[in-house]
């Protein structure tokens, strides 16, 4: 019989700051009305001043290896899936390997934008599959108030910070009542559509000058209306791939997580599964979109509030920058 690797412990974290919509009408041209109508989002989380991806990453990381019964020192590797690090260098991912206590381990940091976490886990995977006594950590973490232009109405609104985490080692070992078995990973990206959603100041395409001015596209800068588009098309297209690689349909998922980026993308992509609305992960209206976290986020605060239980398939599925977007399914 087929081992799969094993999800082992899960975690997350969000900031204590909570920004509503209401406070947003008061800084710049929007409302409440207008916000949830088109995203269904009514707040989010920021991080505090001084507060980056390691610290967030850290407290996610601790949840989820202790419930894994794990200490850090175990761990063989820790990827970190982030489009905001807390610098250029050192990659976050030794950061949170510091702040962890731990030194040695093969560690680093994984940029698939909003798709981040599916990438981590497909990361994962490989490593198992070469070194099976490996322990590895995916965390997927985002603070995108930092790189957020709160004088755009059009993306200040969606954009909130948070980290999700898990363990995983190879499924040789007994599976527990709550480990998750990831059955599979899908991955896909299309370089082309890149300029529809970007992040590129500062980088070595647009350089940094001593004394410029930091210019708007220091920010995220994004077409909505054709990121939506792409997204509900294509995640519809990878989910369809990898459950009929597995001899599945939309009835046979139990719970769908897709990426927290906007209420209706979400819920379009469930009605063209054929999945019912309560059967899908809505965190978007308390958290808004936490970028490459949000997937990670969904999948351990659904396990913990008992949305998820022992013996359901879960179908994962993000869309980000890049273009990227991928699905994977889970059994727990």
């Amino acid at each position: 019989m087929k081992t799969y690797p094993l999800i082992r412990g899960l975690g997350y974290y969000v900031p204590e700051r909570v920004l509503t919509n209401a406070e947003l009408e008061r800084t710049v041209e929007t409302s409440d009305e207008w916000i949830t109508s088109r995203t269904g989002i009514k707040e989010r989380r920021v991080a505090a001043p001084g507060q980056a991806t390691s610290d967030l990453s850290l407290e996610a990381s601790k949840a989820a290896l202790a419930a894994a019964g794990m200490a850090p020192e175990e761990l063989t590797h820790l990827f970190l899936c982030t489009l905001t690090p807390d610098a250029y260098c050192p990659p976050a991912a030794c950061i949170l390997e510091e702040k962890l206590g731990v030194r040695g381990k093969a560690a680093m940091d994984l940029n698939a934008a909003c798709s981040g976490f599916l990438f981590g886990l497909d990361m994962a995977r490989a490593v198992i599959c070469m070194t099976p006594a490996a322990k590895v950590l995916v965390c997927a973490c985002d603070v995108l108030t930092s790189r957020t232009n709160w004088a755009d109405r059009r993306t200040c609104v969606l954009f909130g910070d948070g980290a999700g985490a898990v363990v995983i080692t190879s499924g040789e070992a007994e599976k527990r009542p709550g480990d998750a078995a990831i059955k599979d990973v899908r991955l896909l990206s299309d370089g082309s559509l890149g300029h529809l959603l970007t992040v590129k100041g500062g980088g070595s395409g647009s350089p940094m000058r001593l004394g410029d001015v930091v210019g708007d596209d220091f920010f995220v800068q994004m077409s909505g209306q054709e990121v939506f588009k792409h997204a509900v098309r294509n995640m519809v297209s990878v989910c369809e791939d990898v459950l009929a690689a597995n001899g599945l349909t939309g009835a046979d998922i139990d719970y769908f997580i897709p990426h927290q980026a906007n209420w209706r993308i979400m819920e379009a992509v469930a009605k063209k599964l054929g999945l019912p609305i309560e059967k899908v992960c809505a965190t978007v209206a308390r958290y808004g979109n936490t970028s490459a976290s949000s997937v990670a986020m969904g999948l351990a605060e659904s396990f913990q509030t008992g949305k998820i239980k022992p013996g359901d398939k879960v179908l994962l599925s993000a869309f980000g920058g890049g273009f990227t977007w991928g699905a994977a399914l889970l059994e727990f």
